[in-house]
């Protein structure tokens, strides 16, 4: 029963919307193709963006720079807690989601889901944000191009999260 229902909830969303679009006398059909237009053009104005994003990571994935910043950033991240191994996750996660799932699956399959490098990994993923990517697609969709203090106040947020993930594996799962 409950499964039913829940399959239905966008269906029915979507028709209540149209439903109360037709009371309102506006022409729904019209709006909805005027809204996927719009859609369209926010599109390519941020995929220039998105692209040279992705080609960053992609390449810095395959020249191996990330293992290097890792073992040369390796004292430094002991010292506030965090283990150089997720370095390459810290890396790629503000920058794009995919590459810093890639990462996550590559620690995961490495170091096992119940290791502690695993677990941070996963919270990481999840308490963190693809901050270049969110600025790209939502100042890019506003023609915003001076961020002024956006940029270093999401990447100070993610260090946090980067930091309390670590924290929070260790306090809830002591070794």
């Amino acid at each position: 029963m409950s499964e039913t229902l829940f399959s239905m909830v966008v269906p029915l969303v979507l028709c209540g919307v149209a439903l109360y679009g037709t009371a309102r006398r506006v022409d729904v059909y019209d709006a909805l193709v005027r809204g996927a237009g719009e859609g369209l053009e926010t599109l390519l104005r941020i995929v220039p963006a998105l692209v040279a994003l992705m080609t960053a990571v992609s390449m810095l994935r395959a020249s191996g720079a990330l293992d290097l910043a890792a073992a040369a950033l390796a004292p430094a991240l002991d010292r506030v807690g965090l283990d150089a191994r997720l370095l390459p996750l810290m890396l790629t996660r503000p920058i794009s989601g995919s590459a810093a799932l890639g990462v996550g699956a590559d620690l995961i399959a490495t170091w096992g889901p119940d290791s502690t490098v695993g677990r941070t990994a996963a919270v990481m993923l999840g308490s963190t944000e693809t901050t270049f990517y969110t600025i790209a697609v939502y100042f890019g969709a506003v023609g915003i191009s001076r961020t002024r203090y956006a940029v270093p106040a999401a990447l100070c947020a993610d260090l946090t999260g980067f930091l309390a993930a670590a924290w929070a594996v260790r306090l809830c799962f002591p070794s």
